[in-house]
């Protein structure tokens, strides 16, 4: 089994994945011009501000996620052709790490800020406070969906350095 191949498959995977979030920050942006420019009732024009941030946040954990997995890339190379065991071990600790991260936030707090989004929308009668909940229940369904099949790659990513290490240690 080539370990550099299927490292640099899976860091291609999340630089695709990646862009996804790009794509809906754009969307999220221009649904706030939408509204700024349309916007007639105090509701719409309540959302210009939270979907502007919203796109905002969407675009930089894109762009940040594209530039580090497009350098990460030529790395794996580096540092596998430097020393394999090493690179597998690295890999490994860094899988792990991020498994637990995305049980701790993806699954668990995410979810909870979703839950408490929604019933603040029931006690808050403002439109700002409404439309501040409402786009936030909407970024963070695109994070956990985003994050979600990251996740299951991110697992078999990790499945196979397993294999690899028992490979290397026999």
């Amino acid at each position: 089994m080539d370990i550099l191949k299927t490292a640099t498959d899976w860091a291609k995977a999340e630089a695709f994945s990646s862009s996804f979030f790009i794509i809906f920050g754009i969307l999220f942006v221009l649904a706030s011009a939408g509204f700024w420019q349309m916007g007639k009732t105090d509701m719409a024009r309540a959302y210009i501000i939270p979907t502007l941030v919203a796109g905002a946040l969407l675009l930089t954990i894109g762009l940040g996620l594209f530039f580090t997995n497009k350098a990460r890339i030529t790395q794996f190379e580096k540092a596998h052709n430097a020393n394999a065991p090493a690179f597998v071990e690295a890999e490994l600790t860094r899988a792990e790490s991020t498994l637990k991260e995305y049980k701790n936030v993806v699954f668990i707090a995410i979810p909870i800020i979703i839950a408490a989004c929604a019933l603040m929308i029931l006690f808050m009668n403002t439109p700002v406070w409404r439309a501040s909940m409402i786009t936030a229940i909407a970024l963070l369904v695109v994070i956990l969906l985003i994050d979600g099949t990251a996740h299951a790659r991110i697992e078999a990513y990790n499945k196979q350095l397993l294999l690899v290490e028992k490979q290397v240690k026999e």
